[in-house]
């Protein structure tokens, strides 16, 4: 262990295994939940509900706006001492008030009515209201636990570890749940799938109780959450996201974030229609695609975590997406199983990379803001992400609706597709993801400097400031 691993270490309160597994079970939650929506929800209500695929895309898009209003202005209103915050915590209180109603919420997305081809609208108007009430749960939820990493795992070497626990313990947890649903769905019956989501809602929900330990704050968090907000004025929203675009490290991460999250979400989302349409068989042949890319990318967190332990959590996050963007190129030609098998394997060993060190890295980002701001203000870091993070729902619908409009994509469950329309499913789940991950890596490369000495510097001032 270097010198300065050795000082980071003794500077703060070191969480246990213990904990880091009960908080990664919040990310495990939160994780299923937000993946899910993007990969199968717009499949689910085109070819299952049978909501029009315009009506659909425009649903999204004002679903989406909603979110970006929704999610900075939770962590604004919420991100600040109320008179509990002494006793219960900053961020535990707004976590238990979004956990359960979120969780219903989420069932109740997939116990819409059958769409009415001679009149769509019900159908319509009831997954833009049951979806913005769940984000708006799922907002409280995930602001308080996103901005809580920072403060409860605060070196390097603690983040490095808490990320490699969260992602190797969640994996192997959430392995058995993604197969629910390819078990259990049947095309063309949507009893299965509610039945699917009614197992697993009921299985998240018991992982919530083991979660609330991990997310419960000490004494000496407490303080630190109120260090700073005692002795600086409360800033306006406008003016903390001002600040915030002012920072190069959070403008750089956040635009090369965006851009690549939304292609890996539009392959993860492509998958459905490539087993049922591509490989013309019955979706339960996805959990052998499943297990290939769980067991490359298991494979790969011993190797990027000793990768990141030489050479940092920002080179080997870029070398992570550039590798990603080489993976995912062959969805352009496999059509067996065996090579969708073998190309998941492929790519869950590049994946892995990206995932383990999004999060330590967004976490220096955040120490790089309490530095200019003075106090804590995770969640409202988190919000703005959130904000601009919604982009990416928009973008997939806009993409998914114009290449299925133009490639003549039929939603009907039991439909032969045509060859461009085949090839529209292609483009959407390979080709264009791999684009949008080498410009990511581009711009991490180019522009992304809070590393090495810079990222020292402000280690240290945090020590300094008592935060």
């Amino acid at each position: 262990m270097s010198e300065e691993n050795e000082i980071d270490l003794s500077e703060w309160e070191q969480p246990s295994a213990k904990k880091m597994m009960s908080y990664s079970l919040g990310f495990l939650i939160s994780t299923h939940l937000g993946g899910v929506l993007t990969a199968f929800v717009f499949y689910y209500y085109e070819v299952e509900v049978g909501l029009p695929v315009l009506l659909l895309g425009l649903a999204f898009i004002i679903f989406t706006l909603w979110n970006m209003v929704n999610d900075p202005l939770i962590g604004y209103l919420t991100d600040r001492p109320f008179r509990w915050t002494k006793k219960w915590g900053m961020r535990f209180p707004w976590i238990l008030i979004g956990g359960i109603p979120m969780l219903i919420c989420w069932f109740l997305l997939f116990t819409s009515p059958d769409a009415d081809l001679d009149n769509p609208w019900p159908v319509f108007w009831y997954f833009i209201i049951v979806s913005c009430l769940m984000d708006t749960f799922y907002s409280l939820y995930t602001t308080h636990l996103n901005a809580g990493y920072t403060t409860h795992f605060r070196s390097d070497a603690e983040r490095r570890r808490m990320s490699a626990i969260s992602i190797v313990f969640n994996s192997i947890i959430a392995l058995p749940i993604s197969f629910i649903l390819p078990i259990l769905y049947v095309y063309g019956e949507r009893s299965t799938v509610i039945l699917a989501e009614l197992i697993i809602v009921i299985i998240l929900g018991i992982f919530f109780i083991f979660f609330i330990p991990g997310i419960r704050e000490s004494e000496d968090l407490k303080e630190r959450f109120l260090r700073g907000h005692e002795t600086t004025e409360r800033e306006s929203y406008w003016k903390t996201m001002k600040m915030a675009f002012q920072q190069k490290s959070f403008v750089v991460s956040l635009t090369a974030g965006i851009i690549f999250m939304l292609g890996w979400l539009l392959h993860i989302a492509s998958w459905f229609y490539f087993v049922k349409d591509i490989l013309r068989m019955p979706f339960s042949v996805a959990i052998y695609i499943r297990l290939a890319t769980f067991f490359g990318f298991t494979l790969s967190v011993p190797l990027w975590f000793w990768i990141s332990t030489k050479l940092g959590n920002v080179k080997t996050l870029k070398l992570g997406i550039l590798l990603a963007a080489i993976a995912l190129t062959p969805l352009l030609w496999i059509s067996t199983l065996e090579e969708a098998i073998l190309y998941s394997f492929l790519g869950g060993l590049a994946l892995g990379g990206g995932l383990l060190l999004i999060g330590p890295v967004n976490a220096d980002v955040n120490d790089d803001f309490t530095v200019t701001a003075g106090k804590h203000q995770e969640g409202i870091l988190a919000g703005i992400r959130t904000f601009f993070y919604r982009f990416i729902i928009i973008f997939q619908a806009i993409i998914f609706t114009m290449i299925h409009v133009m490639t003549g994509y039929n939603p009907d469950p039991k439909a032969v597709q045509t060859p461009l329309a085949i090839w529209g499913i292609r483009v959407q789940m390979g080709l264009i993801p791999s684009l949008l991950a080498l410009v990511a890596f581009l711009i991490m490369y180019l522009w992304y400097d809070l590393d090495g000495e810079k990222k020292k510097v402000v280690k240290q001032k945090l020590r300094k400031m008592g935060l």
